[in-house]
This record gives structure tokens, C-alpha cells and sequence, in this order.
């Protein structure tokens, strides 16, 4: 199987039956199990640890400071580029760069779980905490290893399709560690519990087992870059360790930004602009969700049945149809179109405040803003993915999904007091209009850096997908 023709990749468009196809591919498919083992472990070391912790009474105190394991994700881009480019003994021969990473990560995920569950934090607290942080470190290890997989493995134009199948396994890995985890504990106990997820890290190491590394090339532009560097070395009283451990610094970290502004020049600060602003709109207002529920008086069953259960639905049906139009109509037209779609779907929250705690305005609200907010997982996955050089895949990604988040994070801490201030109208009023720039920049970029006329660098036209 080959890469799409040049016409083909110009206009970003394939038949209906060309798209369809797409979530037959073999990688497309694995990658639902590599979701679900990126997944599991992040209640297991949030929500639910918590939940645990509490139910053994430990103190609020020591679970707020546990709370702070959670911040490996917020921090993996520091340790990408040694994931990017090390390579593990024995395992990078046997499996290669991208699976012996996963393996490693899902191995230590697997036996820090076990080691929860073999210990009392009544007893002693800063052994579970230990077991946690490696946990955390590991599952952000595995979301590296695996971002980089997924870019690498398949062509641009599927790389919706992969989105979609990882959201869907990683959901339902939240659902296995959320609930399924609570359910386990209160039939039997908690050791049992985290023992049970222990063994289900086997669906991630068992998928890492199956598939192939991706066949991925340096293009000459990099390689020529990072000869400089080395040419440079030989010329300077670098010598033997100190030249090395310098060449791959610059190679590992410096080199991936380099090449990032080398190949967007000016450009590259509205790239990143734009994929710090595309998910404040949904951020902004998802925070609030719950509180606006239920001071509308919606009930707490009702919030968990459509906001909760019919909501997750929503949004991995919005994922799906979203990699299926990825794969359609190329990335540009719908990544403006879900810049477009997800501030407007918050104007229907803001007609639920006035029409009050009427079923079917929660559905209708829900179903808007689920299928829009999956819709744009999937398209902006794909969109990410299109910027990275394969050569820096893993550093480059991570730097992307951080700057993806935080804005809207940062702003998020204002809304309790914006919702007082304005009320729950304009509150949603507000959350729409904050999504405006990210319309802007998608039409701007669309005209000066064309993500479908992108030739992501280190896939040659003929390499298998």
C-alpha cells in the first residue's frame, strides 16, 4: 500500500469508499488497543487514587500533595528527545525505536500498578507514592512512544482515522479505570482493583508485540543540518565523550526546534499561536459544565445518563466521522470548519439557560457540542501530526500537545468568576467569542502554510503505509 498521488495529496479529497476503507487498515485498528493502554493508567493515578486514598482515610493533606504525580504529562516534552533518539539495550535491536519505548513503558506501568496493589499507604504512604510517580512518568513515557508511533506508522491523510480508533480505545480505558475500578473495589477490595489493571497493561503490551516498527527515513535537509553540527564539532577542541554528548544535545533537543523554524520560518509563530487557541473555546466552557447542570436543576442522574453516558457516545461518534472526513476532504477544510463548529456549539448551551431544565435541550446541547468536540479531536491530531519531521517526531509532538492545552487551562481558573460576574447566558456568550481567533488563524494558515501541501519530512511517496 502506498502513498496517496501527488492530485490526490494536492486536493486532500478521496471517495466515499477510498474513506471508508480507511478503518479497515491494520494500523488504524491496533492503534485502538495502543489508546486504551495510554488510557488506563491516567485515573489510576488521578481520580481514582485519589478516591482510593480517601476511602482508607488518609489524610486530605497527602492526597492534595499526591495529587501533583499527574504532572509528568504536563512536563514529558523535557525527557521527548531522549526518547526520540536513545536507544534502549537489546530492546531497540529486537523490537526498534518506537516499540522498545512502548514496551519499557508499558513493562514499568504494569509493575508499579502491581506495586499499589501490594501496599497498605496506611502503612506506608511514601512507598505508594513512589509506585505512583513511576507510574505517572511511565504512562507519559508510553504517550511519547506512542504519538510518535501513530505519526510515523501512517500516511497523513489517515491520520484522522488513527486519531479517532486511540480516542475511542482511550476512552474506554477511562471507563475500565474510572468505574470499573470502583466497581472491582467495592465487590472485593482495592488491591484487587489495581492488580486487575495491572493485567489489563497486557493489551498494550501485547498489541506492542503484534505490530510492525514503522519504516521512517531522515530526509537530507536534516541530515545535512546535523552534519554541520558534527562537522563543526571536529573543528573545536570537542573530543571523544564531550563531542558526542554535545553532537546529540544539539541533535536531540536543539535540532527539532531548528527545523521547525527552518521549515515555517515566520510562519511557525502562527502555527503555534493557533494550536494554543483552537481548544480554549471548549476548555473555556467544559469546566463549568457541571456546575451549569446542576444550578439549571438537572438532576444528578440525568447529568450522568446524557451528559456523561450519551455524551461519551457523542464524542466518539463525532471521532470517527471526523477521521472518515479527514480522509475524505484533507485536513485543511475541516480543521477550519471545527474552528468554526466548536465555538458555535457552545451558543446552544446559552439557549439551555434560558429555556431551563428541559430534557430535551440537554440532549440537543450535548449532542451538538460532543460530536463538534470529537469532530476536532480527530482533525486536529491529524492536523499536529502534519507539522512534525519524523526525524524529531516524539520532541516535536510533545512540544505541540503541550502548548494544546495550556491556554485554555490558564484561562479556565477565571471562569467560576466570570459565570458569577455575567451569568450562565453570557458566560456561554463569552466561550463562543473567545474561539473567534483560532477561526481567524485556521483561514490565515490556509493560506500561508497549506497543511495538505506539506510534504511531511522523512516519508518518501513510495514507502509502505
Amino acid at each position: 500500500m502506498t502513498e496517496p498521488s501527488e492530485s490526490t495529496a494536492a486536493t486532500g479529497q478521496r471517495d466515499w469508499r477510498a474513506a471508508f476503507a480507511v478503518y479497515r487498515h491494520p494500523r488504524v485498528i491496533g492503534m485502538l488497543f495502543l489508546g486504551f493502554s495510554a488510557g488506563l493508567p491516567l485515573l489510576l493515578v488521578g481520580g481514582t487514587f485519589t478516591a482510593w486514598l480517601r476511602d482508607l482515610g488518609v489524610e486530605l493533606a497527602a492526597i492534595g500533595f499526591l495529587s501533583w504525580v499527574g504532572m509528568a504529562h504536563s512536563i514529558k516534552v523535557f525527557w521527548a528527545p531522549v526518547v526520540d533518539r536513545m536507544a534502549l539495550p537489546l530492546l531497540t535491536r529486537w523490537f526498534g525505536r518506537r516499540r522498545a519505548w512502548m514496551l519499557l513503558a508499558q513493562a514499568v506501568i504494569a509493575l508499579a500498578l502491581t506495586g499499589i496493589a501490594l501496599t497498605d499507604p496506611r502503612e506506608q504512604l511514601w512507598l505508594v507514592a513512589v509506585w505512583a510517580v513511576l507510574a505517572a512518568f511511565g504512562s507519559a513515557t508510553q504517550d511519547i512512544a506512542i504519538d510518535a508511533y501513530r505519526i510515523e506508522a501512517v500516511s497523513r491523510d489517515r491520520q484522522g482515522a488513527m486519531a479517532a480508533t486511540y480516542v475511542f480505545g482511550y476512552r474506554v480505558a477511562l471507563l475500565a479505570a474510572g468505574a470499573g475500578a470502583l466497581h472491582i473495589a467495592s465487590a472485593g477490595d482495592w488491591s484487587l482493583a489495581y492488580g486487575a489493571m495491572a493485567v489489563l497493561m497486557g493489551v498494550g503490551m501485547l498489541t506492542t508485540l503484534i505490530i510492525r516498527e514503522p519504516e521512517v527515513a531522515v530526509d537530507a535537509h536534516t541530515w545535512q543540518m546535523e552534519q554541520r553540527v558534527v562537522d563543526y564539532l571536529d573543528g573545536t577542541r570537542h573530543r571523544g565523550w564531550r563531542r558526542d554528548l554535545t553532537a546529540w544535545f544539539i541533535g536531540a533537543v536543539v535540532g527539532p526546534f531548528a527545523d521547525f523554524w527552518q521549515r515555517f520560518g515566520v510562519s511557525a509563530l502562527a502555527i503555534l499561536v493557533f494550536i494554543g487557541v483552537f481548544r480554549i473555546s471548549d476548555i473555556f466552557m467544559g469546566v463549568m459544565a457541571n456546575p451549569f447542570y446542576l444550578d439549571l436543576g438537572f438532576t444528578k442522574a440525568e447529568i450522568a445518563n446524557i451528559a456523561a453516558a450519551f455524551g461519551l457516545a457523542m464524542t466518539l461518534t463525532g471521532a470517527a466521522v471526523g477521521g472518515l472526513l479527514v480522509m475524505r476532504f484533507g485536513i485543511l477544510r475541516m480543521l477550519i470548519a471545527t474552528a468554526i463548529l466548536a465555538p458555535l456549539t457552545n451558543l446552544t448551551f446559552s439557549w439551555l439557560a434560558l429555556l431551563g431544565p428541559q430534557t430535551y435541550g440537554l440532549v440537543f446541547a450535548i449532542m451538538a457540542d460532543n460530536i463538534s468536540g470529537g469532530l476536532a479531536i480527530s482533525v486536529f491530531i491529524a492536523y499536529l501530526s502534519s507539522l512534525t519531521n519524523t526525524a524529531y517526531t516524539a520532541t516535536q509532538y510533545a512540544l505541540f500537545s503541550s502548548i494544546m492545552t495550556l491556554p485554555g487551562q490558564f484561562l479556565a481558573g477565571f471562569t467560576g468568576l466570570l459565570a458569577e460576574h455575567v451569568g450562565w447566558f453570557w458566560f456561554f456568550i463569552s466561550s463562543a467569542l473567545i474561539g473567534l481567533p483560532a477561526i481567524v488563524l485556521a483561514v490565515l494558515l490556509a493560506r500561508i502554510a497549506h497543511p495538505d501541501r506539506i510534504r511531511r519530512p522523512g516519508r518518501e511517496p513510495s514507502q509502505p503505509a
